[in-house]
């Protein structure tokens, strides 16, 4: 058994690792609600968006590119990549209901496949700067530097789109046809560009994501959006669909409790972590079939 100091400390550790994995979770999360509040779309293509970033990543850090510049070009490729995926996948399927799903899961499949003919079906490793693993001590701990930075990230860019929802007329216009998009129309403005600035976004969150989970991991594969995009989907869900509170709150819950089953199972218990998880995701869902944040359905 560990000692009240050594317990406290580790517990301080999984704090910090909930938090950090909850930020990257809100990234993805808010990625996703962002085309859902307006379209009334969960983009299951999203994780590859993240895979988009990390193979352009891979190609361009295993060929000298500097740091410097794969950082905002991943962001930018990615954020260029959701908008394109809109034109040309989901555009011409607006207001198709189940068609329109049924296109994210093919734009997905079909993304999948072009990396895996066009690099490797297997994971690639990519070069990261060695300071990536190094420990902080912060008072008694040490803690990764790349949570601390992957804190700190989160937390800036969710400030920021505070900033641009609240302050931006942009920003207004989104929250408004998140409200009533054939109000925001019939006061002239244009819905194309509201959904192409919520794809573009959406984007961008996922190509901060994918340098976040690169940094961590160091590897890419045609498959690595796959369980971010089913944590995220999950977050929303246990948030409320439909609620940006609530997508962020839903994200660190569901990484609090996550990491709490990865710290307080016995080892013979580990591989069902993910089942315990779904499980309390469940009964909170019983309970609240809405979320947390979400509006009550008519008649509940």
């Amino acid at each position: 058994m560990m000692g009240g100091v050594a317990a406290g400390e580790y517990y301080i550790q999984q704090l910090i690792n909930a938090i950090s994995l909850g930020g990257l979770f809100a990234l993805l999360t808010l990625g996703l609600a962002m085309v859902f509040n307006i379209l009334g779309l969960i983009n299951f293509a999203y994780g590859e968006l993240v895979a988009l970033g990390g193979y352009w990543m891979y190609l361009a850090l295993n060929r000298g590119v500097p740091a410097i510049v794969v950082i905002p070009t991943t962001i930018l490729i990615v954020a260029l990549g959701a908008i394109l995926m809109e034109r040309v996948a989901f555009r011409p399927f607006r207001g198709t209901g189940v068609t329109l799903l049924i296109t994210s899961f093919a734009v997905s499949s079909m993304m999948q496949n072009t990396f895996l003919m066009t690099v490797s079906p297997r994971a690639q490793g990519v070069p990261t700067a060695s300071w990536t693993n190094q420990l902080v001590d912060i008072g008694p701990f040490e803690v990764p530097i790349i949570r601390l930075i992957t804190i700190g990230v989160a937390g800036v860019c969710l400030f920021a789109l505070l900033l641009f929802l609240r302050r931006s007329s942009m920003g207004l216009a989104m929250r408004g046809a998140s409200e009533d998009f054939e109000a925001v129309r019939l006061m002239g403005i244009k819905a194309n560009r509201v959904i192409a600035v919520a794809f573009g976004i959406s984007g961008a969150l996922a190509g901060v994501s994918a340098l976040l989970v690169v940094a961590q991991t160091g590897v890419v594969e045609p498959t690595m959006g796959l369980a971010l995009l089913l944590s995220a989907f999950i977050a929303s869900v246990l948030g409320g669909l439909g609620s940006l509170v609530g997508a962020v709150v839903g994200a660190f819950l569901l990484a609090a409790i996550q990491v709490g089953f990865q710290a307080l199972l016995p080892a013979g218990l580990l591989p069902f972590r993910d089942a315990f998880t779904f499980g309390v995701v469940a009964l909170v869902l019983l309970v609240r079939p809405q979320g947390l944040f979400g509006t009550p359905l008519e008649g509940s």
